[in-house]
């Protein structure tokens, strides 16, 4: 234990003078300045526009939201100076919708929209599906995103680059002369990390989140949090110790943020789906912390399993990796 905690301090020294912290405070308030300030205003989307044409006045119950025009020329040059909104063409006695083409979802909302303003007030087929305000629904989603983009890329190359310094220094070298478990090694480092990333998600959802959310779906986002944080510091300690130099182990680098975090951004927030995306491990990883997030659904038992045994054969390999590098230096 005594070993341990010795070593647990020393990291800590180590990742606050490479600024790991200061990073990481750097990157906190990055991303809280961009919910806030950025990105919240640029999804307060309104309400589409809706022109319609209706030279006989046959639709006698409209919405003082439709906006009327007077001819057919003029409702198309409506819809291409505003491409989101919807027109409705009643010329030939029965409503026809007018607009550009954007995904099957969002179609569909706007075709719903406009069709219910034509109904009379308090007739539209309604039913409430959630109590989340627009805002609160962007903010859950950017924070989540942008929680999964610092642990799964930041944070692997941050554990990285705190072991290639190690080695540089003859950290390795030295533990292999000293009568220190090398499980203790790297459970030091898998816990400083751990820690880290839970303290990161902690104040991320709490200051893009809000307090009120955070209390009912914290503990499951630092579930959540826990299995990815442990997975990616050992993958980033296997990769730092099989690889010979950090200019490696940026190609590394950018396979985990480039193939294999944005297609899980892109299946899981747009319209592209792919079905060999339920193969991917990063998928439903991302799926239980957006769902943390949300409250949505339950993970099963063999979710939890897949992940712990996967983390489990990862420090495994951790150890062996580590062992074969304690045998070189030494």
């Amino acid at each position: 234990m005594r070993d341990f905690c010795s070593l647990l301090k020393k990291d800590v020294r180590l990742m606050a003078s490479g600024k790991f912290f200061s990073m990481s405070l750097a990157f906190l308030i990055v991303y809280t300045l961009y919910v806030n300030f950025g990105y919240v205003r640029f999804m307060d989307a309104q309400l589409y526009n809706v022109y319609l044409y209706d030279p006989a006045g046959e639709q006698e119950t409209v919405s003082t939201l439709v906006r009327r025009v007077s001819s057919q020329k003029e409702l198309e040059k409506a819809i291409l100076d505003d491409s989101n909104s919807v027109g409705i063409d009643a010329s030939t006695g029965e409503a026809r919708l007018v607009f550009y083409e954007v995904d099957k979802e969002t179609d569909r909302h706007r075709a719903d929209y406009a069709l219910s303003l034509l109904l009379p007030a308090g007739k539209a087929d309604t039913r409430v599906i959630g109590f989340r305000t627009p805002e609160q629904r962007a903010r859950k989603e950017i924070t989540c995103e942008l929680l999964f983009f610092e642990i799964a890329a930041v944070g692997f190359l941050g554990i990285a680059a705190v072991l290639f310094k190690e080695k540089s220094m003859g950290v390795i070298r030295v533990h292999a002369i000293l009568p220190i478990r090398k499980n203790v090694f790297l459970l030091s480092k898998l816990v400083i990390f751990l820690l880290s990333d839970l303290i990161f998600a902690l104040l991320l959802t709490l200051l893009n989140v809000g307090p009120a959310d955070t209390v009912y779906i914290l503990p499951e986002v630092l579930l959540q949090t826990g299995l990815l944080s442990l997975m990616m510091a050992l993958a980033g300690l296997v990769c730092a110790l099989l690889l010979k130099d950090f200019r490696q182990f940026t190609l590394a680098y950018l396979v985990i943020a480039i193939f294999a975090a944005s297609p899980v951004f892109l299946a899981a927030n747009t319209a592209v789906k792919w079905e060999w995306i339920r193969f991917h491990p990063f998928y439903h990883i991302y799926m239980g912390l957006k769902n943390a997030y949300f409250g949505t659904a339950a993970v099963s038992l063999y979710y939890y399993l897949a992940y712990l045994s996967v983390i489990m054969l990862l420090f495994l390999w951790a150890q062996r990796v580590f062992s074969r590098e304690m045998r070189r230096e030494g």
